[in-house]
């Protein structure tokens, strides 16, 4: 059974909390953040590359210099479009978290068969950051998987969006996993 309940955040307590709580103790509450006024206009996927394409790749060796024009464009959005590029983020990772993207580890010599969850993650997140053409081409030709390229401090931008704007501490979790693995007909045989 699916129900949508909409309510003003106003209008949430610790006993509204309780009761939900209680009559749907096995369910999944999914929430989707709306601007009361409306007019927040969505991240989309051209959004999406845009606060991509900010990455300072110059400054590389300085992860916080390479992340600061992209966590500052962000920052300057709607809060929903923070929110927005988090899930955008991990349905792009989650799309790459295949058996055929992995297994270009898996012949890498060095690694000698092994995969390491962590550093098939970072390779992914160094896909998207390289930008839209580069995700599009490893996408549709998973040979072409970096194995020595990495970028963790993808995964921190939303987040740190996120500090700036409100002045305030958030994990922001996406609809989506994307972890390693987590793409379940990725890695059907």
């Amino acid at each position: 059974m699916t129900a949508v309940l909409k309510i003003n955040t106003q209008d949430l307590d610790a006993r509204f909390i309780e009761k939900m709580k209680a009559e749907h103790a096995k369910s999944d509450l999914e929430i989707h953040v709306v601007d009361a006024a409306g007019d927040a206009p969505s991240l989309g996927e051209p959004g999406f590359w845009k606060v991509i394409s900010k990455l300072d790749w110059n400054k590389v060796g300085d992860d916080a210099a390479v992340l600061e024009p992209a966590v500052d464009f962000l920052s300057g959005q709607p809060l929903s479009q923070i929110y927005q590029f988090v899930d955008q983020l991990a349905e792009k990772l989650h799309q790459l978290d295949t058996k055929s993207h992995a297994q270009v580890f898996l012949d890498d010599e060095e690694a000698e068969g092994y995969l390491s969850a962590d550093d098939f993650l970072y390779a992914r997140c160094a896909v998207v950051a390289s930008g839209e053409t580069a995700f599009k081409t490893v996408l549709t030709e998973p040979a072409k998987m970096p194995t020595e390229l990495t970028f963790e401090p993808l995964l921190h931008l939303a987040n740190a969006a996120y500090r700036r704007k409100t002045g305030k501490e958030a994990t922001l979790k996406p609809a989506i996993s994307y972890e390693t693995y987590n793409n379940r007909n990725g890695w059907l045989s």
